[in-house]
């Protein structure tokens, strides 16, 4: 294979590949404008890359209730301030603050939260520490 050709395509790949990491790491499906409190019980807390989940079931007027999905950020970042696969568990009751989700659906990005034994680990604190 000719060099150039073989240089044109490890840059076409490079620049694919900036893209796309560009592309998955975009926050504007979140208002970052809005802190929303939502309080449910924890459904599923799903530890899995490249982003944590908090699957939240939210009771609504009457009886029912609507599940809200919460982004978090990947596990690696998450465990470095605390968090592990067994920090939240189905049946946890929580209050969690969310950016929600620009497009009005039942979702959000993490931003703090507490739990049943008091505030999650790495939520800041009134001071603005972690914890």
């Amino acid at each position: 294979m000719p060099r150039a050709l073989k240089y044109a395509l490890i840059a076409v790949a490079a620049m694919l590949t900036a893209s796309s990491a560009l592309a998955h790491h975009s926050f504007a499906m979140f208002d970052q404008s809005k802190l929303v409190t939502v309080n449910g019980t924890v459904k599923d807390f799903r530890w899995t890359n490249p982003h944590v989940f908090i699957q939240l079931l939210v009771k609504t007027e009457g009886d029912g209730e609507v599940e809200w999905s919460i982004e978090m950020t990947s596990p690696e970042h998450l465990a470095r301030v605390g968090w592990r696969p067994g920090t939240l568990k189905p049946g946890d009751p929580v209050t969690l603050a969310i950016h929600p989700m620009r497009d009005g659906t039942a979702g959000g990005q993490y931003v703090s939260g507490t739990g049943p034994g008091g505030p999650l680990v790495g939520s800041p604190t009134p001071s603005g520490e972690s914890r």
